[in-house]
């Protein structure tokens, strides 16, 4: 249990699953711009739609399931040490299995106060509407971070990444800071995998493997041959 694997996901790891992705929808999402629902503006001016758009994607992740590549990295757990940082406010990864998952930018199946930022509450696939409020009474908002906040997590993934033996990157463009930083991190000799089917962000030093998330794992899995 010596080597210390990390892997960093995105979206592309649950589009297997059928949770659509921001980017490959041309900056639309469910075909809302990031703008309208995703941002603190957003929710100032049209809660309701924000609450509702998250609703929505709530009741979508109820239905989705893990798919392999989120099996395969739970598995990993049997033979070494796994913290999977993600981008991904979905829990696909603890649904698979994964027991160390850090959310970057938050989770779906969680509200917070929207005064209180401190006070977070797990909610479920469960609808949040006007008027919903948390303990002290503050309206209760979707625990993500939109665009325009703070990462508050990014620092306890900083300090992850430089102990990393492997580093495994799977569906993401790494091309939204802080997120993107945390590649700098990883140590000059540790081994960097890309598995991504399209054109990932160039990293001269990592190998690339060009397929979708499970079958590029699997892959992975294979050559690490633990």
């Amino acid at each position: 249990m010596n080597n210390h694997i990390v892997v960093l996901t995105g979206a592309g790891i649950s589009a297997e699953s059928g949770l659509s992705t921001f980017r490959d929808n041309g900056g639309l999402w469910e075909q809302h711009s990031v703008y309208d629902v995703a941002t603190p503006e957003a929710f100032a001016r049209n809660q309701e739609l924000v609450l509702r758009f998250y609703n929505e994607r709530r009741r979508q992740l109820e239905s989705a399931q893990p798919n392999d590549a989120h099996r395969l990295l739970a598995e990993l757990e049997q033979h070494c040490r796994v913290t999977v940082i993600t981008q991904n406010v979905d829990n696909l990864h603890e649904r698979g299995g994964s027991s160390n998952v850090i959310h970057l930018h938050g989770e779906l199946t969680k509200a917070r106060s929207s005064k209180h930022p401190d006070l977070v509450y797990d909610i479920g696939f469960r609808d949040i509407q006007p008027g919903d409020t948390c303990e002290r009474g503050a309206q209760l908002r979707p625990h993500i971070v939109w665009f325009g906040e703070e990462v508050p997590m990014i620092e306890a993934a900083a300090e992850i990444v430089p102990t990393a033996d492997h580093v495994l990157i799977v569906g993401t463009s790494l091309q939204v800071y802080p997120a993107a930083g945390l590649v700098d991190l990883v140590s000059f000799d540790v081994p960097v995998t890309v598995v991504d089917p399209g054109e990932p962000a160039s990293l001269s030093r990592a190998r690339v493997i060009r397929k979708g998330a499970s079958e590029g794992v699997a892959e992975w899995l294979r050559a690490l041959a633990l």
